[in-house]
C-alpha cells in the first residue's frame, strides 16, 4: 500500500504535489518523493520519513515545472530502511521516464530474468516498482517508430505491459518532453481517480490520486476512476487522451481499502468508504446478535479512528451506548503499516490511551476495522482491563485474515497472522478477551457493494485464499514467506 499523485497544471506544480501528499500520508509513513518535468527536464526529491519533516524549501524551490507527480511508501517489498528504494524510480531511455507504483507484481521472478537476460536492462535495487518502470521503458522503446513520440506508441507500450506484468499495479509515469500517464492493473485491485478543473483563463488542468479527497481537497472535479487496463494520457499543454489496453477487463477492488486502508472521506469506485464502513457495522451488529445473545453489552467503544463508522453504526443497531474510551496521540503513525512486528508493538501504548472513566465496571465492546496479527489486539484489550472493565468483547468488522496478501498489504506470513489455524474462541483467549466475534465474508462483501452495481466482487484474498491475478500457487507463497520480512 502506498499513496500516489500526478499533476498537470497551468503553473508551477511543486506546491500542489506536496499537499497532496500530506493528504495520502495515511497510506505510507516510510518514505516520500515528488518529481517535476521542466520541458525536456526532470527534478526530483526523495526522503525517507513523512511528508512534512522530508522536504525543505530549498528542495520545493528546484522542484519546477508544470507536471509532476509524488509518492508515499509503505514497504511491502525490497527495504523500507534502505533511501535509495523510495519513489520515484528513473531511466534515461527512452526519452526519460519517471514513475511511482501502489501495488505488488506477483511474477518477480521472471521479470527480473527476463530484463536481464533478454532485455539486457539493469536493476538497482529489489523493488517491484523498478521492475515496472523497466518493463515501460522497454516495451515503449520496441514502440518507437520514426523521430518522434506520438500517444499511439505510448499506448502499445502500456498494452505489451499488460501482458507481461501481473499482479496489482496503480502508476503514474512522467516522460520527458511529453507529459504524464497513468494506467492500472486489469483488475483495477489498487485504486486510482481521475479529477479535472478549468482555470479562470480556460486551461484544463488534470489530477490523477490514489483516493478521491486528493481532488475534491484540490477543487478539482471527479471525472470517475481509472478503468482496470486502461491508459490515461495527459500532454503538458492539458490535452487527455485515453484507451482501454487490455481486452476482458474486471475490476474487483480490494477490500481492505474500504475497511481501513482509505481514508472515510474518499469514494473509490462509486463507494464511499464511510459508507461502507457504516454498513460494516450494522452487518457486524447481527452477527452479534446472533452469537452472542445473552450477553451483556454495557457500551460499545471504537479502536480509533478507523473502528470508529462501524462501531457508532453497531451501537445504533444493537441499542447500546456508544462512547469514545481511548484517547489518541495523532503524532504517532499507523501501527498496522509500520514496518517491524517490535516497533508496532512498541507503538500501541504510545499511541492510545485507555480512560478509566469509562471503563470502569462495565462490560465493553471493543470494535476495530480487522485483526491481522493481534498485536494491537491483545495491547488493547490489557489496556482496557487495567482501567477497569468488567468485561471486554471484541469485535471485528473485517472476517478472520488467514492468508498473505500478495498485492500490496504487508501480510507476507500465514505464521504472522493470528487467526491462521485458529479458531475464534483460541484468539480471543490469546487477546484476553471474554468474547470475539468476526463479521463474515458474505457480510462483508454484502455491506460493502450494497446500493450500487459498478463492483460485483471484491478481491478478498487475505480471507479467502481465492487469488485473482497471477501464477499465486502454494509454491509462491512459500517463497513470498521466505524472503519477505515484516
Amino acid at each position: 500500500m502506498c499513496g500516489i499523485v500526478g499533476i498537470v497544471s497551468s503553473d508551477l506544480v511543486n506546491q500542489q504535489v506536496y499537499d497532496s501528499l500530506l493528504l495520502l500520508q495515511h497510506r505510507g509513513q516510510d518514505s516520500t518523493g515528488i518529481a517535476t518535468l521542466e520541458g525536456d527536464f526532470f527534478h526530483m526529491v526523495k526522503a525517507s520519513g513523512q511528508v512534512r519533516e522530508a522536504y525543505r524549501t530549498r528542495d520545493m524551490r528546484q522542484l519546477l515545472g508544470n507536471v509532476g507527480l509524488g509518492h508515499v511508501r509503505y514497504a511491502t517489498k525490497g527495504d523500507a530502511a534502505r533511501e535509495e528504494e523510495a519513489q520515484p524510480f528513473y531511466v534515461g531511455a527512452p526519452y526519460g521516464i519517471i514513475l511511482v507504483h501502489n501495488g505488488n507484481l506477483t511474477n518477480t521472478r521472471e521479470l527480473t530474468a527476463e530484463l536481464y537476460n533478454v532485455d539486457r536492462r539493469h536493476l538497482n535495487t529489489h523493488s517491484d516498482t523498478e521492475l515496472l518502470l523497466n518493463v515501460l521503458a522497454n516495451e515503449l522503446q520496441t514502440s518507437i517508430a520514426g523521430l518522434s513520440l506520438d500517444e499511439e506508441q505510448i499506448f502499445e507500450a502500456v498494452t505489451r505491459l499488460h501482458e507481461r506484468v501481473e499482479g496489482s499495479y496503480a502508476a503514474i509515469a512522467l516522460i520527458a518532453g511529453y507529459g504524464l500517464i497513468a494506467f492500472r492493473d486489469p483488475h483495477g485491485i489498487r485504486p486510482l481517480v481521475l479529477g479535472h478543473r478549468t482555470t479562470d483563463s480556460g486551461k484544463d488542468e488534470w489530477v490523477v490520486a490514489s483516493e478521491s479527497l486528493v481532488l475534491e481537497s484540490g477543487g478539482y472535479e471527479i471525472v470517475r476512476d481509472v478503468e482496470p487496463g486502461e491508459a490515461i494520457l495527459i500532454k503538458s499543454d492539458g490535452t487527455m487522451t485515453s484507451r482501454q489496453c487490455v481486452p476482458n477487463p474486471e475490476l474487483v477492488p480490494c477490500a481492505f481499502e474500504y475497511i481501513y486502508l482509505a481514508r472515510p472521506d474518499s469514494v473509490l469506485s462509486g463507494i464511499s468508504v464511510y459508507d461502507a464502513r457504516l454498513r460494516l457495522g450494522d452487518v457486524l451488529a447481527e452477527q452479534i446478535k446472533a452469537e452472542l445473545p445473552d450477553v451483556n453489552i454495557d457500551v460499545v467503544m471504537p479502536i480509533p479512528d478507523s473502528g470508529r463508522p462501524s462501531a457508532m453504526q453497531l451501537a445504533r443497531k444493537l441499542g447500546v451506548e456508544y462512547r469514545e474510551g481511548f484517547f489518541k496521540n495523532r503524532y504517532v503513525g499507523r501501527t498496522f503499516i509500520m514496518p517491524g512486528q517490535s516497533v508496532r508493538k512498541k507503538s500501541v501504548r504510545q499511541k492510545l490511551n485507555a480512560m478509566s472513566v469509562e471503563f470502569k465496571g462495565k462490560d465493553v465492546l471493543l470494535v476495530d476495522d480487522s485483526i491481522v496479527r493481534g498485536t494491537t489486539s491483545r495491547e488493547i484489550v490489557e489496556m482496557a482491563r487495567a482501567a477497569g472493565a468488567r468485561s471486554v468483547i471484541f469485535a471485528s468488522a473485517a472476517p478472520p485474515v488467514l492468508f498473505p496478501h500478495v498485492y500490496g498489504i504487508n501480510m507476507p506470513s500465514r505464521q504472522e497472522l493470528i487467526a491462521h489455524d485458529r479458531t475464534p474462541a483460541e484468539i480471543a483467549e490469546i487477546l484476553g478477551a471474554d468474547h470475539l466475534v468476526y463479521q463474515t465474508v458474505e457480510g462483508m462483501n454484502r455491506a460493502i457493494l450494497d446500493g450500487q452495481d459498478a463492483v460485483k466482487s471484491l478481491e478478498a484474498s487475505c480471507f479467502t485464499g481465492e487469488y485473482i491475478s497471477g501464477n499465486v500457487d502454494e509454491e509462491y507463497l512459500s517463497w513470498v514467506e521466505a524472503t519477505q520480512t515484516s
